[in-house]
């Protein structure tokens, strides 16, 4: 092993020297006291350049509050599909799917995926890459757009009415605590188990597991009834529909129209090309696999306007860690300056901050409108599943500066696609390793 360098008594006696005589690092010092970091870094330009005022704005029915849990992909998710209900059926005022619901079907899902995974990885060692990452990650709330596809098209959506929320269902980490740990049992029972046993193993682990869902979420509905007031104040009740039912009868949306696309500007990633994610999923046997066309900025946007021209939201994937202000309501990489403020180098583009995983998607929300001059975006309003207690009611504002740095993913109806896009799409897509950036989950 390389002899490391290192930190002679002269450098840190220069280090010293050069900190001590920098009069600005005092004032830094001292206002670090009793201020957090990104106080003394703010600007005073970005909330004056980035009103809540859009030339292109999208009513919607009022937000959604996740609570204490990694289930934004969802939330977001089923945001679209209520506004794609409420349109259909004028629906009046507050109506969710219950993302209750989707999320016990979802940790089941999971939980099976997971024992599949680890079944197929059998003869590979615990100390190896793969089984490092699978057994860290194991299973949490996260998840993406094709993933909540996979679900609906199996499980159907039922009324928040029909399997409203627990305690436990909007605080998730103790009982994802206890299922990885009995995941990770199983996967340390079968590598000295025999082959014939394993199946039994498996039922036993998963009769277990959803024994706990059961107990965290409640039991799933096998019908409820369909009620609603519509823009008259009229009451309507549908009575005995059975969550597929309301999928399928109800919504009457294919979302096989619909298509993820990514803004990957790494070298390892072509524009123009599909992508997929090994193990990366929930449904097992679903033709619903996580799936990506990478294309260039301005393709990314131009599909994503002509969705909101058409009245529709967008269902967007972001790094929601990088230059917020919940406060305010903004993400803004122009309203905080790190750099002047402690002298520090920290300029990355987006293909270096991909490569080096100082950013990914971790966040999911929806797009509402946008802000255009001369046809070009400013600045992005998004509706976020953090309550209407923060920003503007729940609504937060984006630049378009910010956009282009940490937006990553978004959904959009195929026909929106050009021709040579709907070839791209067309291309079967490259596998990326479990750890590959894009094989981040929103929580």
């Amino acid at each position: 092993m390389k002899q490391f360098n290192a930190i002679s008594e002269k450098q840190l006696e220069e280090l010293s020297d050069a900190y001590l005589r920098n009069e600005k690092a005092r004032v830094v010092r001292n206002a670090l006291t009793e201020n957090d970091i990104a106080v003394i870094s703010k600007t005073l330009s970005g909330k004056a350049e980035n009103p809540n005022l859009f030339s292109i704005d999208i009513k919607t029915l009022p937000v959604c509050d996740q609570m204490q849990s990694g289930r934004c992909w969802l939330f977001s998710s089923l945001t679209i599909l209520r506004e794609m209900m409420a349109k259909k059926y004028k629906i009046k005022d507050q109506f969710e799917f219950s993302q209750n619901y989707l999320a016990f079907y979802d940790k089941l899902e999971k939980i099976n995926y997971f024992l599949e995974t680890i079944i197929a990885e059998a003869e590979t060692p615990l100390n190896s890459e793969m089984m490092r990452y699978l057994l860290q990650v194991a299973i949490g709330d996260g998840g993406q757009w094709d993933m909540m596809v996979a679900l609906v098209k199996k499980y159907g959506l039922c009324p928040k009415t029909a399997m409203p929320e627990t305690y436990q269902s909007s605080h998730t980490f103790r009982m994802n605590g206890l299922i990885n740990t009995r995941l990770r049992k199983f996967a340390h029972d079968i590598k000295k188990a025999e082959k014939k046993e394993i199946p039994a193993m498996k039922e036993a682990c998963l009769k277990e597991c959803y024994g706990l869902l059961c107990d965290c979420f409640g039991v799933p509905p096998k019908s409820f009834t369909f009620e609603y007031y519509d823009e008259k104040d009229k009451y309507h009740a549908h009575s005995g529909v059975t969550p597929l039912e309301l999928y399928k009868d109800y919504l009457q949306t294919d979302l096989d129209d619909y298509i993820g696309i990514i803004n990957g500007p790494t070298e390892d990633k072509p524009f123009y090309q599909t992508y997929t994610v090994k193990y990366l999923g929930n449904v097992a046997g679903t033709e619903n696999e996580v799936f990506f066309l990478n294309l260039p900025m301005k393709d990314f946007k131009d599909l994503i306007l002509k969705q909101l021209k058409d009245n529709e939201i967008v269902w967007f994937g972001c790094d929601c860690g990088k230059d917020g202000d919940r406060k305010n309501g903004l993400w803004d990489d122009q309203s905080f300056d790190y750099e002047h403020t402690f002298d520090m180098d920290l300029s990355m583009n987006k293909q270096q901050m991909l490569d080096t995983r100082e950013s990914a998607m971790n966040h999911a929300m929806v797009l509402t409108g946008v802000n255009l001059v001369k046809n070009k975006p400013t600045r992005w309003k998004i509706e976020n599943s953090w309550g209407d207690k923060v920003a503007d009611k729940g609504y937060y504002t984006c630049s378009d500066t910010w956009f282009d740095k940490y937006v990553f993913e978004a959904v959009v109806n195929r026909k929106y696609l050009n021709k040579k896009q709907q070839a791209a799409a067309k291309k079967k897509p490259v596998v990326l390793d479990p750890w590959d950036p894009f094989g981040s989950l929103a929580d």
